[in-house]
This record gives structure tokens, C-alpha cells and sequence, in this order.
């Protein structure tokens, strides 16, 4: 036989077998129809509970239809999420008493109040007591609550985590942020300690976000899992804070600087607060979208790796009919992933991989990554036969770069074959950096992740403005687009503008993709790195 010819038969039996490997081409022109639609006026911002999100799920359980998805076992491409939620009602109001001095704060200017305990009334009269940090680490030899009873008090707490010091330099995570730094973790924890109540002492720096970001939140409809949360949970400015303590006689300063050591007990305050929480109460109910490619090989179909990106947004606020825009669009965060994971399931259908592929839309992350959780806890497939979970939150619309943000996946054996499709794409792992706003903690792949699935959020435009991106063309205005963004973050004027350049969103998309379609076709799950907190759950 010829051997010539025996040599390029070979070679093209290679190429089929690498071809049948690779993921299909994601195409950008139904990427942006997508994304306009979704943050157009007409969806009011898809706002949680509101007819906006409603019209969100129609249409994305209507495309996944049209593409060609398999909805769950039900036959329905809905999966409900339900939960409570509470908006603050005019008659609120907060005081507090220290020394001979009372304090009647400005909401939404000194103070953020509202109730996790779905009560339509709360009446509450509890001492303060600064609680540092408010963290129990075991893994850090680290207990700022040590044997003190808080029952029935309120907690004030610092954010962010303890910082690091020349001795230890990598105490929770460095500069970088861990759970226990965040909102969500302080308020659990006060829960579970029993307290009436938690205030947090805002600063941009520790909070990594300005005070809109969580006087937007307050002033909105909040949403909790139903009952069991704080009669009081809040915020409190700095400047307030300070002369709050400064007239119970005590120094905002030399209280931190205390709650830096692990010997750091909790604090009587000697200040009262006096709190009248009035609020409209409701139980909603909201959808994931879910949609599924089955995998085209008859032993490993019954394994799945997850695509998601979260249809929700702040939606539309009350207010006077003056004019004024009162619509949160949110075009970046996250009608950018929600419009991304339909184009990719568009391309998914045409050539399955061999694992089957979950496309999830989840509901309410914006207000406590609700849709994640109740996805985890009712999978389309078993956690255990979950690979992977990839997450497309707020996306880059800049243009095509060279370089792609993996933060996150260097938990995980993910970060390898990341760096495999990367190099096949002629692209490179943008540095690692420290997670100084708690990016990891902030999106629904980290309900994954508490799970035991390794998970990640791939290059994320929102979080990684200062000089994340190497953009292929016109490297200062693409970058100072990306920065100046931060400025647009949960603020009326994140929309959608035509004149986008969307290539660096389909690059973005296909590397996800990509990635997807190497965890999916590969001879091995992921796993956690040896050591990291997560490799330590069971599911």
C-alpha cells in the first residue's frame, strides 16, 4: 500500500478527531440582537418580581425553545425560585442613644435600614456592640466573637477581612477578599449568633464598591429566603459612625486598629438604638431558564457541564412621572452574559459534545443570588455528575484582546485546560491579581462552588477595569471604556449602545465555549487544588 497515502489518511483522521473536539463558532449577530432586546425600556430593567423579569423569562424560555435546547425532565424549560420580598415604607425611621446625646440619622444618607425577617412590622430597642470583623475562621485561628453573648444585640461590624500583616502576610487571602469579608457572610453569621440586628461601616475602599451601590439596594425591593433573617440588617457611613462612637466615648480608629488582632473581643458600646422598620411584605416567585444540549456519547451524556449567566437587573423604581429615567437597564450587567449564553447554545446544538451541556439562566442574583442557589439545590443533573460551572457576568464590550481573565479557576484543576484553550486561540491567562473587591464571592458561580463544584466567572468587564485587558486595537480608549464603566455599575446608565464593539464579547464567549467543550469532551472531571476551602465539600 502506499505509504504516502497511508501518512495524510492518518493526518486527516488527526484533523477529524481534533475537529470533532472543538466547540462551534459562536456568531455575533445574534449575540447583539439578543443583548439590545434584553436591555431595551421594554423589559424595565428585568427587575426581580417585576414585569420586566417576567418578560425576561418569556423570552429567553422562547429562544431556548426556538434554538433547539431540551428543557428539564417536567418538559419545561422553567425551574421556580421562590422568596420573600420586603421594601422599606415611609414611617421607618432609626435613633440612637449615647451619653446624653440622641441621634436621629438621615435614611439613605447616615443610615441603611430594612429587615431580613419578612415582618411587615419590627419594633426593636437592643444595645450596640462592634464586633470587629464579625468573622469565626477556624482555619485562621480566628474567633471575633470569642465567648460573648449577642443575643438579642445589634452588631456593628467593619467589611472586608483582617488585613495582612509583615508577620503574616497571607491572612485571608492577602489583599485579596475572602467570604468572610463580605455583606452576605456578616449577616448570616449575626443570624447565627442569635443578635437582633447587624450595621456595617461603609468605606469604598473596604466595601470595594461606593455607598450608591448598597443605598440603591435599600431603597429597592430586597429579597430573602422566607423568614429566619435579622429584624434589623443595615449600613452605616463612616462619618456618622464616627461621631456616633466619638459620643459614647470611643474612637472609631483605635477600635479597628484592635479588631486587627486575633486577641480582639467584642465591645459594649454603650449606645441604644431604637429602630421602627415598617415594610411591604410578599411572597414571590421567579424562574430560572434551563436548557440542555444532551451529549452525544451514550455513557458520559449522563454527565454535564454548566453554562450560566443571570437574566436579572435592579429593573424599574418608583418614582414621580417627571421625566427622570427610572429604568436600570442593566446592558452590561448581565444582559451582556444572558444574550452571550444564548448565542452559544445557538452554536452547541449544531455539534454536541460528548458530556451534555446545561444553558442556565439563573433569576434574582442581583438580590442575593436566589435563582443560583435553588438551581444547586434541585440540579438538572446530580452535583456529583456536575463538572464544571462557567459564569458570564458583565462582559467585555471594548473590542478583541489578547489576553483572557480566568480569576478564579487557578482553584481548580479548570485553570489547566483554561490555559489548553487559551493557547489554541492564540491567547494568553491574563496575570493572576488579588481579588480586592471579592469578585469570587459575588456571582452565582460561587453557589457552585460552596457545592463542590468547581466554578468560575470568565473575564468579568466590571471587576477587571484596571488594566485586566490587553486589547488587540486602540489599547488606551478601549481600556479607559472598561475603567469608565465602573462609573456606570448599577446606576440607570448602564445601556446599550449600538456603536459597541462586540468582537471582544464573542472572543469572550467562544473562549468559554471552548473551555466548555474541553471539560465536556475530556477523559477526567475537574477537581478542586489540593488545600483550597472548596475541595473539602462533599457532594
Amino acid at each position: 500500500m502506499d505509504t504516502t497515502y497511508i501518512f495524510f489518511a492518518g493526518l486527516a483522521l488527526v484533523a477529524a478527531s481534533a475537529s470533532a473536539q472543538q466547540a462551534p463558532v459562536v456568531k455575533e449577530a445574534p449575540l447583539r440582537a439578543h443583548l439590545s432586546f434584553l436591555a431595551d425600556d421594554l423589559l424595565e430593567g428585568r427587575g426581580t418580581g417585576q414585569r420586566g423579569g417576567d418578560l425576561a423569562v418569556r423570552y429567553l424560555e422562547t429562544q431556548a425553545a426556538a434554538i433547539g435546547l431540551k428543557p428539564l425532565a417536567n418538559g419545561l424549560y422553567r425551574q421556580p425560585v421562590r422568596f420573600q420580598g420586603t421594601k422599606l415604607v415611609d414611617g421607618s425611621s432609626i435613633r440612637f442613644a449615647a451619653g446624653a446625646s440622641t441621634f436621629t440619622p438621615r435614611l439613605g444618607q447616615d443610615v441603611l435600614i430594612g429587615t431580613g425577617s419578612g415582618r411587615a412590622e419590627v419594633l426593636l430597642d437592643a444595645p450596640l456592640v462592634f464586633v470587629g470583623y464579625g468573622a469565626i475562621a477556624p482555619e485562621e485561628g480566628w474567633n471575633d466573637y470569642k465567648d460573648v453573648d449577642v443575643k438579642g444585640k445589634i452588631l456593628v461590624m467593619m467589611v472586608n477581612d483582617p488585613q495582612p500583616t509583615a508577620e503574616e502576610p497571607n491572612r485571608f487571602a492577602g489583599k485579596g477578599y475572602t467570604y468572610y469579608g463580605r455583606w452576605m457572610y456578616k449577616y448570616e453569621e449575626a443570624v447565627r449568633r442569635g443578635a437582633a440586628g447587624a450595621l456595617l461601616i461603609h468605606t469604598t475602599p473596604s466595601a470595594a464598591y461606593g455607598w450608591n451601590v448598597p443605598s440603591t439596594s435599600f431603597a429597592l425591593e430586597r429579597f430573602h429566603a422566607p423568614g429566619g433573617g435579622n429584624l434589623l440588617e443595615g449600613w452605616l457611613t463612616e462619618d456618622f459612625t464616627r461621631t456616633l462612637f466619638r459620643a459614647a466615648g470611643f474612637d472609631l480608629d483605635t477600635l479597628r486598629a484592635a479588631a486587627e488582632r486575633k486577641d480582639f473581643r467584642p465591645v459594649e458600646l454603650k449606645i441604644g438604638a431604637h429602630a421602627e422598620i415598617r415594610s411591604s411584605v410578599r411572597q414571590v416567585e421567579q424562574f430560572n431558564v434551563v436548557g440542555i444540549v444532551p451529549g452525544s456519547d451514550p455513557k458520559l451524556r449522563s454527565q454535564a457541564v454548566v453554562y450560566s449567566a443571570h437574566w436579572d437587573h435592579l429593573g424599574k423604581v418608583d418614582g414621580p412621572a417627571d421625566g427622570t429615567d427610572r429604568i436600570y437597564n442593566g446592558a452590561i450587567d448581565n444582559g451582556s452574559g444572558a444574550a452571550a449564553l444564548l448565542a452559544m447554545a445557538a452554536a452547541a446544538v449544531q455539534k454536541p459534545a460528548k458530556r451534555s451541556q446545561v444553558f442556565l439562566w439563573p433569576a434574582a442574583e442581583e438580590v442575593g443570588m436566589h435563582g443560583a442557589q435553588a438551581y444547586v439545590a434541585n440540579p438538572a443533573f446530580p452535583l456529583k455528575d456536575t463538572l464544571a460551572d462557567l459564569n458570564l457576568d458583565s462582559m467585555n464590550f471594548a473590542g478583541r484582546t489578547r489576553d483572557i481573565g480566568v480569576a478564579g479557576a487557578e482553584r481548580s484543576s479548570l485553570y489547566d485546560s483554561a490555559a489548553k484553550v487559551a493557547r489554541r486561540m492564540g491567547l494568553k491567562l491574563a496575570p493572576p491579581i488579588p481579588d480586592l473587591s471579592g469578585a469570587y464571592f459575588r456571582a452565582d458561580h460561587f453557589q457552585f462552588a460552596k457545592a463542590g463544584v468547581p466554578a468560575f466567572n470568565v473575564g468579568s468587564a466590571v471587576f477587571s477595569g484596571d488594566g485586566h485587558f490587553e486589547f488587540e486595537h486602540a489599547h488606551d480608549t478601549s481600556a479607559a471604556k472598561i475603567v469608565a464603566f465602573k462609573d456606570d455599575y448599577h446606576r440607570v446608565s448602564d445601556q446599550y449602545h449600538a456603536s459597541w464593539d462586540l468582537s471582544g464579547m464573542v472572543q469572550q464567549a467562544q473562549f468559554t465555549l471552548n473551555l466548555g467543550y474541553e471539560v465536556a469532551n475530556g477523559s477526567s472531571m475537574p477537581s478542586w487544588k489540593k488545600g483550597d476551602p472548596f475541595s473539602f465539600v462533599k457532594r
